[in-house]
């Protein structure tokens, strides 16, 4: 069988997100982080890959189908839930407070002594906090949280701490992100480093950058996890995935989320 050779094409321009006519314009490319030299000059915005229409979709809050599960996300962090009586507003007042949390994440939890997504955080809160069941990681409420959260970080740019005692999960994610997986043994990199720009199916591959995470996707009508996403990709190779949440896939995206530094944070981003 032939081998397909590389035809990796770069956008013909990287134009900003303009939103809302022009209150906030996010760059949708950076220069690549030192470690990808020789790998990407440039690092691009999955928002490029999309078509026109999707695209348009999240210039306008409005018409933006996110929104409506960040606002289920902003009346939750209001909500009394759990035996203690609290609320999320109780302890960390304005949903606004959370600006920067995203671009950070994940990060060392120095309590805990392990990696942690925004997921861990949340659920931390209100089993230790508000004395409430966990969320599901994936399930209704905590993307609509994550989400809403999100926004707060929106034009913030990625910036995740990969040295010190996180170096140990940045490693581990590169190891997960060049090894071939499933029967069509892929890797990520085979996709978003070797072909993007190219088409599978009736897919456009990008960089498979994670800024705008979670996601709403067209094809799904709903908001899509980081770590839904990567299951999705694995599921995808004909291989068995990670659990959502787990160690594997939050070492993961740590390393995925490195590779988007100095990409800003999306929010309420539209995909197909």
């Amino acid at each position: 069988m032939a081998v397909p050779a590389l035809a990796v094409t770069e956008p013909e321009s990287a134009p900003p997100i303009v939103i809302n006519g022009g209150e906030i314009e996010l760059p949708t490319s950076a220069p690549a982080p030192e470690f990808l030299k020789g790998v990407f000059d440039t690092i691009y915005s999955g928002w490029l890959f999309r078509d026109a229409d999707t695209q348009a979709m999240q210039t306008d809050d409005f018409s933006n189908p996110g929104m409506i599960f960040v606002d289920q996300g902003v009346d939750q962090w209001s909500k009394v839930d759990g035996t203690e009586g609290k609320s999320c507003a109780d302890c960390h007042k304005d949903i606004s407070s959370m600006k920067g949390v995203r671009a950070s994440m994940p990060k060392v939890n120095p309590d805990a002594k392990e990696l942690w997504s925004v997921e861990n955080y949340i659920n931390a809160c209100r089993t230790e906090r508000m004395g409430a069941e966990p969320w599901e990681w994936s399930s209704a409420p905590m993307e609509a949280m994550t989400l809403a959260i999100s926004l707060q970080s929106r034009g913030e740019p990625v910036n995740v701490k990969i040295d010190g005692d996180a170096a140990p999960y940045w490693e581990q994610g590169k190891e997960i992100y060049y090894t071939r997986y499933g029967q069509l043994q892929l890797s990520c990199a085979n996709c978003h480093e070797d072909h993007y720009g190219d088409m599978i199916r009736a897919d456009h591959l990008s960089q498979g950058q994670i800024n705008g995470f979670p996601v709403y996707r067209n094809n799904g009508a709903g908001v899509v996890s980081i770590h839904e996403r990567f299951s999705g990709c694995i599921r995808d190779t004909r291989a068995e995935p990670f659990k959502q949440g787990s160690p594997e896939f939050r070492a993961l995206e740590l390393y995925v989320a490195s590779r988007g530094a100095g990409l800003p944070v999306e929010g309420a981003s539209v995909r197909h």
